[in-house]
């Protein structure tokens, strides 16, 4: 497993500092009597945490790697984080997207970079033409949840939320390919370590539930759900390594569960949200966290429009 220091996720936090955004914590009441503090992630300046993680990364390559240009693959978020540092640092950046890929993700991709490429049905298909651009033309490839420095990038959110709310017994964190909760609960038992951390994955695509269930990695055959930054078929071992030795729990939530807290989340505090955002939500609305968290948090991790009536 990635040995990890407190002091790797500080220096990661010092590094962005200068290029993000500190994003707010806001309580939210659930239920009569239940409130939760939410992380507002979907503020940050690409819409995502992912920026965090893709912008640690870039801002650690040397000149040489640079030159080289950027490529990654992503359902949009990690993405839009790599363009934005891409842009920062002035490096030719490609983007490879599945086709499940909202439209408007795409557009603001583009904005961004001229070189975002849509294939694939799935995270999986995308990131395997990424790898192949890397092959053929020697671009640095920037990995959307297994790399070690994504992971730092992630883990400063953990941080942050532990700064404004060290009250917290219980941390909620929605789970696509496992770069947000690898990070944020590697950081976070380093600071509590007896704080809970439970993932939340959609059931139409349960990687890492499945994953801990059977002990080892498995490759969903198919994904079935609308929320495609929670949708690859398949993670990677760091991230199962991490996940199984500091995640409490995980619990699967529907689409429909999901659509409903996002519009829950827009009429009751204006928040915008993509279905994965409102994941954490969906399962606490739904009674899937256990009644004992305590004092809980919330990473509402990107933005969207999934929650505002059409």
């Amino acid at each position: 497993m990635l040995s990890l220091s407190l002091g790797d996720f500080k220096n990661a936090a010092e590094r962005l500092a200068p290029y993000i955004r500190k994003t707010p914590l806001l309580d939210l009441e659930i239920a009569k009597g239940q409130t939760v503090s939410c992380k507002l992630e979907n503020l940050q300046v690409s819409g995502s945490f992912k920026v965090r993680g893709a912008l640690n990364t870039v801002l650690t390559l040397s000149e040489e790697q640079l030159k080289r240009g950027l490529v990654t693959a992503s359902g949009g978020n990690h993405g839009m984080g790599v363009a934005y540092a891409g842009a920062l640092t002035n490096t030719p950046t490609t983007i490879y997207l599945p086709e499940n890929t909202p439209a408007s993700k795409v557009a603001k991709l583009k904005k961004l970079t001229p070189d975002v490429i849509v294939s694939g049905p799935v995270w999986d298909d995308a990131n395997a033409l990424a790898l192949k651009d890397r092959d053929a033309n020697g671009k640095t490839y920037i990995h959307p949840f297994a790399d070690e420095t994504v992971i730092q990038g992630q883990g400063t959110i953990a941080l942050e939320v532990l700064e404004a709310a060290p009250h917290l017994d219980t941390l909620l964190v929605a789970i696509g390919g496992g770069g947000l909760i690898s990070g944020v609960a590697y950081a976070a038992k380093l600071i509590n370590p007896n704080i809970r951390i439970i993932g939340i994955e959609a059931t139409g695509a349960p990687t890492l539930h499945d994953s801990l269930k059977a002990g080892e990695l498995v490759t969903l055959d198919a994904i079935n759900t609308r929320a495609g930054t929670l949708a690859p078929r398949r993670s990677e071992t760091p991230n199962f390594e991490i996940i199984s030795k500091n995640v409490d729990q995980i619990v699967l939530v529907e689409d429909d569960m999901m659509e409903d807290a996002a519009k829950w989340l827009w009429e009751s505090a204006g928040i915008a949200v993509e279905l994965s955002a409102a994941a954490a939500i969906a399962a606490l609305q739904h009674n899937l966290i256990p009644s004992d968290t305590g004092n809980t948090g919330v990473i509402i991790c990107g933005a969207g429009t999934d929650g505002i009536p059409k």
